[in-house]
């Protein structure tokens, strides 16, 4: 008997799915398109035209959403994801002073669901959108044997561009400068490997189940949207002059915000200054997790740390709230050792 012929699709690998889902999310890129964008969906490489600038800076940085990609597993949705990853990548070079100019992102997954692709770029666009910058490109990987069913890699790249002489570095911090904390919208995209041991191995939840005293259900918790932080800084910068950012990510305020210190700079936070959201009290409690562990792999409902001197905090609360953010003055910047001291 004949051996049956081989194909690509029988190792896994579908073209008519790619083809598929490419047609289906082709709109849907190109709405993020900027004038500087010259090349189309399809294109080897993106081209993007850079503007008018007399010492520009290019600034960027790669990420994922990591483990958050499991709860999108577990409920469905794969809708949240694409928002939650350009907002990180975004949050991450404006802090620089950067503004986003264009975003590329990769999936890798074993067998390519078309319906999932679109769901996951729809969330990626709405992000870029919401920043202001292209969809320019990427890559679906399509990776029989490599991931488990039901299941895919997200990760992103942005680009930037900030002229020299306004590059946010923290060189200018100096003792007396306040923080002024920005509330975060709860986890966002860090900690949840240990959110997700306290909610489903160590209390056996299940992701639907309702926790009263968040006022819905631990999935819908856990999926809420990472906060883009961009057109508030690119905002605030016009009118007051901000001397150092911090995106609060893994590691906490410690670990964030000791990066921007210089020598001799201490940073001071009062945790009593703002009101930590329901849902790190919550797994504090139910996970007896010490405060200590907390602050280092949570935000604990900050989400960006900004420095100012004091003679411009006044303004800068003012402009955050017109913008309907919620600042919080969480503490100063004091002589002595370079580090984060949280009380």
């Amino acid at each position: 008997m004949p051996k049956a012929e081989l194909t690509y699709a029988s190792a896994g690998v579908s073209f008519d799915a790619n083809e598929a889902a490419m047609t289906s999310i082709k709109s849907t890129i190109e709405s993020t398109y900027r004038p500087e964008v010259l090349s189309h969906v399809g294109s080897f490489g993106g081209l993007f035209q850079l503007g008018d600038y007399s010492q520009p800076v290019l600034v960027s940085s790669t990420d994922s959403v990591g483990t958050k990609l499991k709860l999108a597993f577990m409920t469905g949705r794969y809708d949240t994801t694409g928002f939650d990853l350009v907002s990180h990548c975004g949050n991450d070079i404006v802090v620089q002073g950067a503004e986003p100019l264009f975003f590329l992102d990769y999936i890798g997954t074993g067998k390519l669901s078309p319906e999932v692709t679109s769901e996951i770029v729809n969330g990626l666009a709405k992000g870029c959108l919401e920043i202001g910058c292209a969809l320019i490109g990427g890559e679906t990987a399509e990776l029989p044997g490599f991931y488990n069913d039901g299941e895919y890699d997200l990760v992103g790249t942005i680009v930037g561009v900030v002229e020299r002489d306004q590059v946010i570095s923290g060189d200018r911090i100096e003792v007396g400068d306040l923080l002024i904390g920005l509330a975060s919208t709860g986890l966002h995209t860090n900690g949840f490997s240990l959110a997700r041991k306290i909610v489903f191995e160590h209390c056996g939840y299940g992701v639907n189940q309702n926790i009263p005293e968040l006022g819905m259900t631990i999935g819908d918790e856990l999926l809420k949207n990472h906060k883009s932080y961009v057109k508030t800084v690119l905002g605030l910068r016009k009118h007051v002059e901000i001397k150092g950012l911090a995106h609060i990510t893994g590691g906490g305020l410690p670990d964030n915000l000791i990066r921007i210190l210089p020598k001799d700079c201490q940073a001071v936070i009062r945790t009593n200054s703002w009101c930590i959201p329901p849902v790190f009290s919550f797994l504090q409690v139910a996970g007896n997790v010490s405060p200590e562990e907390m602050f280092r792999v949570f935000n604990m409902g900050i989400g960006l740390v900004i420095v100012v001197s004091r003679d411009h905090v006044d303004a800068a609360v003012v402009f955050l709230e017109d913008l309907e953010e919620t600042p919080f003055l969480i503490g100063e910047i004091v002589s002595g050792e370079r580090r984060v001291e949280i009380i």
